[in-house]
C-alpha cells in the first residue's frame, strides 16, 4: 500500500452478519485496524484505541477494525471484554484471509490511517503520534 493512494476496497460481513464496506465511511478520518482476539499485542492496542475512540468519536473519527480470527465466538468474547464498540468485521482465515493478503498484512496489529476522501495517510501509528494525526486530520 503506498501513501496518497486510494484505500482498497473491504466489504465483509460484521458480528451480526450485515456487511460494511469500508467506502462507506467516506466524509470521516477512519483507522483500519487489523487485529485477532489470539493476538496479544493487538488486545493491548484495543485498550489505547479505547480511550482514542471515545475522545473523537464524536467529531468525524471511525474505527474499521478487521479481525483475522478463525473462531467467532472468540472474536466476539474479545469485542466485549476489550470493550470494543466501533465497527468490527471479520475476515476468517488468519494470515491467509483474503483481506490480509490483498493487503499484504504480515504482522498485527496493523493499522492505517485513512483521510476523509479515503486516501492511505499513515500506517501503524500509535499513542500521541495517532492522536495528533487524527487532530490534523479533523
Amino acid at each position: 500500500m503506498k501513501y496518497g493512494q486510494i484505500a482498497p476496497e473491504i466489504s465483509l460481513p460484521t458480528v451480526k452478519g450485515d456487511t460494511i464496506k469500508l467506502s462507506s465511511l467516506k466524509g470521516k478520518v477512519v483507522l483500519l485496524d487489523f487485529w485477532a482476539s489470539w493476538c496479544g499485542p493487538c488486545r493491548f492496542s484495543n485498550k489505547e484505541l479505547v480511550k482514542i475512540y471515545s475522545k473523537y468519536k464524536n467529531k468525524g473519527f471511525e474505527i474499521f477494525g478487521v479481525s483475522l480470527d478463525d473462531q467467532k465466538d472468540k472474536w466476539i468474547k474479545a469485542i466485549a471484554k476489550d470493550k470494543i464498540t466501533w465497527l468490527q468485521v471479520n475476515d476468517k482465515g488468519g494470515w491467509e484471509a483474503p483481506t490480509a493478503l490483498r493487503w499484504g498484512i504480515d504482522a498485527i496489529p496493523t493499522s492505517y490511517l485513512i483521510d476523509k476522501t479515503g486516501k492511505l495517510i499513515a500506517m501503524d501509528l500509535m499513542g500521541k503520534d495517532l492522536e495528533k494525526a487524527i487532530k490534523e486530520l479533523l
